[in-house]
């Protein structure tokens, strides 16, 4: 016999019920569902195992030479991370992208090229996502012209709170604004204790800037606030909304190393990447 559905009680308060919505997922395998469960705000972070197989990530620290990799500006950040290839992020301040961008794009496109066993690491992680999302990957352009993606970069003593948000740091560096901006990093090494990845459920507001520490925030700004912390493992990659304040730990015996860059979802649907 038919039962006829019960309607759902009435708030007896009038109160709408509110989900935080910021949790971890861990996943085998990289899926468009949960691309865009980050991309909207209801997912906190997806950590995937086994991104990459440790042949793929072995071969590539092996290839990698020590004196391939430059590093950000000491003076601005206050600590050591270094990196093979730009970041936009370098030529916020002069207002546009210098000339010399494009010279250390070329050189650091070609030494990644071959790293993994005569592949570039960066072709095979866009197979990889664009297989799982379905509607394309392609590089973010900047006056026309692509922009460099997929940074390499070793980390020893981690990173203060902090966000990335292109559009709110460098207004107008991308032909086209992105509805959502992510951040992608596949672990091609990790240290045997540290190097964790914590992400807040915060976004910038104006008054924060009353917070500052230097280049980064004081961890007070986001205490209270909803957070989850990825510990991966070599080969597994980590996505998150980096417009949410976020910041990693320092090492503790080993190398952290990371194939990182930034993805775009455009109004078309498809996604873009850029460093």
């Amino acid at each position: 016999m038919h039962q006829a559905k019960k309607a759902p009680q009435q708030r007896r308060n009038g109160a709408t019920p509110v989900h935080t919505l910021f949790e971890l997922d861990v996943v085998e395998l990289c899926d468009a569902d949960r691309l865009s469960r980050v991309a909207a705000g209801v997912l906190g972070a997806v950590h995937i195992k086994n991104f990459f197989t440790p042949q793929e990530c072995r071969g590539t620290i092996d290839s990698l030479a020590q004196d391939s990799l430059g590093e950000y500006d000491q003076e601005l950040v206050g600590r050591r991370i270094r990196k093979l290839g730009p970041a936009v992020f370098d030529y916020y301040n002069a207002a546009e992208v210098e000339p010399s961008y494009w010279e250390e794009a070329e050189a650091a496109a070609r030494t990644r090229s071959g790293l993994m066993k005569g592949h570039d690491p960066l072709a095979v992680a866009l197979d990889r996502i664009g297989a799982a999302w379905k509607g394309g990957v392609t590089p973010a352009t900047s006056g026309g012209t692509p922009l460099f993606a997929g940074m390499i970069r070793e980390m020893e003593e981690g990173t203060g709170i902090h966000f990335d948000e292109v559009e709110r740091e460098f207004p107008a560096c991308l032909d086209e604004t992105p509805l959502s901006q992510l951040a992608f990093n596949c672990y091609l090494e990790t240290p045997e204790k540290g190097g964790e990845v914590t992400v807040f459920r915060r976004r910038w507001h104006p008054a924060d800037e009353l917070q500052r520490d230097g280049y980064w925030y004081r961890h007070d700004l986001v205490a209270q606030e909803p957070s989850v912390t990825v510990s991966p493992a070599s080969g597994d990659a980590v996505i998150f909304d980096p417009r949410n304040y976020h910041m990693v730990e320092a090492n503790h015996g080993g190398r952290r190393v990371t194939l990182s860059f930034f993805i775009g979802v455009s109004r078309h649907g498809n996604l873009f990447v850029w460093s």
